[in-house]
């Protein structure tokens, strides 16, 4: 059987996105907007971009119990074996894994890729083309991840430094992973940009089932232990029990740090190059970005009937509550007006919306998170 015939998608559609608070909140996160003016939530995009590759039927989903509802809505084709539901947030280690399992438990032979729900990819074609080629390193044994070509200096992104070609049959463009580096400051930025081998890390990862969990198990052998004893019951009458028996226990951390980075040490990690166009949406800075091309205005507005007057202004402005919303002579501003909450800040702020949402947490505040 081709690799591909036994590739599945799964779906990690979790996190509320804090750095575009108030716009995304615990009821309503980033993948369950339009933050593209497209018409279709992140979520939505993301299923469609992998459906080609997979059919419905080869697409998983995991979520909260929370939004299984609107996750529902957005995607009916989505079958409800694939559905994941996670009772409390326990990081990717704990979603990524516990699909990994699930799918493991019911063919051992399956192949899996990791694609976040509220990333933007518009070059669906060089998409494919990359998770092909990550698809056949994943068959030729390496846990492979596709790193984005740097087009700026970016801070907010973790980066990939790439190493010799792989030769692999399927995937001309793999690299051995040197290693992964956390967000790096803009001096160090430049250089990585300048330097050519280091790739944006995309979170994307693409693996055997058995080789991924082998993996985990060897970093957090408990974890592993408790997402085996889920799998094994979850297509059972005992799945309720025994979730709401192990899951609370499970040790939250990024699937970044029990897999990617030990995998890339041991020489296990294959990175293709992707060239194409890439956000994570990571902050209304991004959102700004995402609209630059191609429009006639520096202002970005977003929001059903949004009323906004503008003069010499630019930025993005993102409209919920019916008021009228003037700017005169402001650059680069971001407002973010919706019934309960305004956010005022600028484009080279937007990364610090976070600590603003810490804030109110430690305020007792939660009613507007």
């Amino acid at each position: 059987m081709d690799a591909l015939d036994r590739f599945y998608s799964v779906i990690p559609a979790g996190g509320i996105g804090s750095r575009l608070w108030p716009l995304s909140r615990a009821d309503a996160p980033k993948f369950l907007h339009d933050l593209t003016g497209s018409g279709t939530t992140l979520l939505r995009a993301t299923w469609d971009r992998l459906l080609p590759m997979c059919g419905p039927d080869r697409i998983m989903v995991v979520t909260g119990r929370a939004h299984r509802a609107a996750v529902e809505d957005q995607l009916p084709a989505l079958e409800d074996l694939n559905v994941v539901l996670e009772s409390e947030p326990k990081d990717s280690s704990a979603a990524i894994g516990l699909a990994a399992a699930i799918l493991h438990h019911r063919d051992p032979d399956v192949i899996i890729g990791s694609f976040a729900a509220d990333h933007v990819i518009n070059d669906v074609r060089s998409f494919h083309r990359a998770v092909g080629e990550a698809v056949a390193a994943a068959e030729a044994g390496y846990i492979a991840t596709i790193g984005i070509t740097p087009t700026e200096p970016a801070i907010g992104f973790g980066y990939i430094r790439s190493g010799a070609e792989l030769k692999i049959d399927g995937a001309p463009s793999a690299l051995g992973v040197q290693s992964f580096v956390e967000k790096p400051k803009l001096a160090v930025a430049k250089k990585y940009l300048a330097d050519g081998h280091y790739l944006w890390n995309a979170g994307m990862f693409i693996s055997r089932a058995d080789l991924l969990l082998k993996q985990l198990g060897e970093s957090e052998p408990e974890l592993l232990e408790g997402l085996l004893e889920l799998a094994a019951a979850w297509d059972t009458s005992h799945r309720g029990s025994t979730v709401d028996r192990i899951w609370p226990r499970l040790k939250k951390i990024a699937i970044d740090y029990t897999v990617a980075e030990p995998a890339g040490k041991a020489g296990l990690m294959a990175v293709i190059p992707g060239d194409f166009d890439w956000s994570d949406v990571g902050d209304f800075a991004a959102i700004g970005k995402l609209h630059a091309n191609g429009r006639k205005s520096d202002l970005t507005i977003l929001g059903e009937n949004a009323r906004v007057l503008s003069d010499a202004s630019s930025g993005v402005v993102v409209s919920q509550s019916g008021r009228l919303i003037s700017l005169i002579g402001v650059k680069d501003i971001v407002v973010v007006d919706t019934p309960d909450a305004l956010l005022v800040t600028t484009s080279a702020n937007a990364q610090r919306v976070k600590s603003v949402v810490d804030a109110i947490k430690l305020s007792g505040q939660s009613d507007v998170l």
